[in-house]
C-alpha cells in the first residue's frame, strides 16, 4: 500500500496530529523529524484533495474535510474556506491527545528539576500510561505498520534534544550521570540521580577501627545506654572517616564503601594501602577537585586513616573490587607461645606453611554471621623470626580469605594445620598487620 494512502485510511478513521501521523513512517525519509513527516505527508494529501475537489468535488471535499478536522491541518483549512465550505472542527489526536504540544513545558520541568545537580551527561526516560501504549499498539496492528517507532522513542528524542541544546550536555545511553524520568500525560518530570564513585588506597595506621560503621547490636543505631547514644559499637570506621568530608563535598545523601576485603578492627593496614571505592549516593556535585578531597580526610584523620591514589571510576571498578576480595595478601604477625620453642624447629615451621593449602573451618568467632563451611586457602611463602625463646614474628603472604588469627592459634582444630598444631604448644597472635594487597595489573585500582 502506497504511503498516502496509508496516510489517508489512518487520518479517516482516527483523528491524528503531525508527530503521531509522521511516527508510522519514521523509518521511511532520513534527515527528517517525525513533525516534518507527518506535515509533508498532510501537504502532499490534502494537494491531491484539492485536484479531486476540482474535478469530483464531492470525494475531493471529503477528504479535505477530514484533512482539516482528523488532521488539524490549516492548509486544507484555508482551501476550504476559500472554497465556501465549512471546514468542520479541529480533533484531539486519537494517540498523543496533544501531548507533543506540551513539550517545551515539559523540557521547562527537566531544566527546573535538574537545576540543582552537577551533571556532564544524561539521558531521557519516558514513562507512559499502560493505557497510551495499548492504544499505539493496537494501532500499528490495525494498519499494518512496519516502518514506524514508539511514542516513547519520540518522546525521548524530542525533549533529549532540547535539553541538549539548552545545557549543552551530552545524552549517554550506557552510563548517564542524570537520568530525568518524564511522563508526559501526567506531566509529572522527576530524576534518577546515578551515584559518584571515587576509587583510592587506605592505609590503616591505628588499631581499634573497624572498616565499616557497626551499629550496636542492642539498639541498631537507635541509641541506648550501652552505646552511650551513638547507635554505635565503635566510635568511628573507615568508612565514616572517608565518607564524612566526601559526602560534604558531593552534597550527596549517603554513601557507600566498597573494600577489597577487609582487615580486623585490631589489625592495621599498612604498605600502599586497601584499595576501595567510595560510592555516594544522589550528589549534587560532580566537578569536585579529588586532591582536595584527599588532602581533607588525611588533615581529618591524621594518625588513624590515609587515603592516596584518588580516581573517578565506574561501577564496573566495584564489580572488580568485590572479586578482588581473594587477591592475594602479605600479612606481618607477631605470635606468642605459652612456653620457649627451640630456634631449630622455626625453619620447620616456615617450611611446613610454605605452598600448602589450609583447610579451615568457619571461625568461631565469625559464625555469627557467616556460614559454618570447610574452605581452603592457599599460602604461597610464610617467613620466620625469632624475637624471643616464646615470640616470633611471622610474615605470611597467602590467598586472600586466610584467617590468620587461627591459622595461628588452630581454633581449636578448625584450622589444619596451624602454627600451635605445628610446633605442640599454645599460641596467642599479638599483633596483626597487613602489609599489602596484591592485585592483578588488569585490576589495578
Amino acid at each position: 500500500m502506497e504511503i498516502l494512502e496509508k496516510a489517508q485510511k489512518m487520518l479517516k478513521k482516527h483523528p491524528l496530529c503531525d508527530h503521531c501521523l509522521g511516527r508510522q513512517f519514521a523509518l521511511l525519509g532520513s534527515g527528517l523529524d517525525n513533525q516534518q513527516r507527518g506535515e509533508a505527508i498532510k501537504l502532499l494529501t490534502t494537494m491531491n484533495a484539492h485536484r479531486l475537489a476540482l474535478s469530483k468535488p464531492r470525494s475531493g471535499i471529503t477528504l479535505l474535510r477530514t484533512l482539516a478536522t482528523n488532521g488539524a491541518f490549516n492548509v486544507a483549512t484555508e482551501i476550504l474556506e476559500r472554497m465556501g465550505k465549512q471546514p468542520g472542527e479541529k480533533q484531539h489526536c486519537y494517540l498523543c491527545e496533544r501531548r507533543f504540544e506540551s513539550i517545551h513545558n515539559l523540557v521547562g520541568s527537566a531544566l527546573k528539576e535538574s537545576n540543582n545537580y552537577e551533571f556532564s551527561t544524561f539521558l531521557v526516560g519516558i514513562e507512559l500510561p499502560t493505557q497510551a501504549e495499548e492504544k499505539e499498539d493496537e494501532f500499528k496492528a490495525e494498519f499494518e505498520v512496519k516502518h514506524g517507532e514508539s511514542m516513547r522513542n519520540e518522546f525521548s528524542r524530542e525533549i533529549g534534544k532540547e535539553i541538549t541544546e539548552a545545557t549543552k550536555k551530552t545524552v549517554d545511553y550506557k552510563r548517564p550521570e542524570l537520568v530525568i524520568l518524564v511522563n508526559p500525560f501526567s506531566g509529572q518530570v522527576h530524576l534518577q540521580v546515578n551515584p559518584l564513585l571515587i576509587a583510592g588506597r587506605y592505609r590503616k595506621l591505628a588499631r581499634g577501627i573497624p572498616q565499616s560503621r557497626w551499629l550496636c547490636v542492642k539498639c541498631r543505631g537507635e541509641g541506648c545506654p550501652r552505646c552511650n547514644g551513638t547507635g554505635k559499637m565503635y566510635p568511628e570506621s573507615v568508612e565514616e572517616i572517608i565518607g564524612g568530608p566526601t559526602l560534604e563535598v558531593t552534597k550527596g545523601e549517603t554513601i557507600a564503601f566498597h573494600g577489597a576485603g577487609r582487615e580486623d578492627i585490631d589489625a592495621r593496614m599498612l604498605g600502599r594501602g586497601r584499595p576501595f571505592v567510595i560510592e555516594t549516593k544522589k550528589p549534587k556535585r560532580r566537578f569536585i577537585d579529588l586532591e582536595s578531597l584527599m588532602q581533607a580526610v588525611n588533615e581529618k584523620a591524621k594518625g588513624k586513616v590515609e587515603v592516596s591514589n584518588f580516581h573517578f571510576v565506574t561501577k564496573d571498578t566495584v564489580r572488580t573490587l568485590k572479586k578482588a576480595e581473594a587477591a592475594q595478601k602479605l600479612y606481618k604477625v607477631a605470635v606468642e607461645f605459652d612456653k620457649s620453642v627451640s630456634k631449630e624447629k622455626l625453619p620447620e615451621l616456615a617450611e611446613t606453611l610454605t605452598n600448602i593449602v589450609i583447610r579451615q573451618q568457619t571461625p568461631r568467632r565469625v559464625l555469627h554471621r557467616r556460614a559454618d563451611l570447610v574452605r581452603e586457602r592457599y599460602i604461597y611463602k610464610a617467613k620466620v623470626k625469632r624475637l624471643k625463646p616464646n615470640k616470633i614474628e611471622m610474615r605470611i603472604q597467602c590467598q586472600g580469605g586466610l584467617y590468620i588469627k587461627e591459622l595461628i592459634t588452630g581454633d581449636e582444630g578448625r584450622t589444619t594445620p596451624s602454627v600451635a598444631e605445628i610446633l605442640n604448644v599454645e599460641a596467642k597472635p599479638l599483633e596483626l598487620d597487613v602489609l599489602n594487597v596484591i592485585m592483578k595489573k588488569e585490576e589495578g585500582i
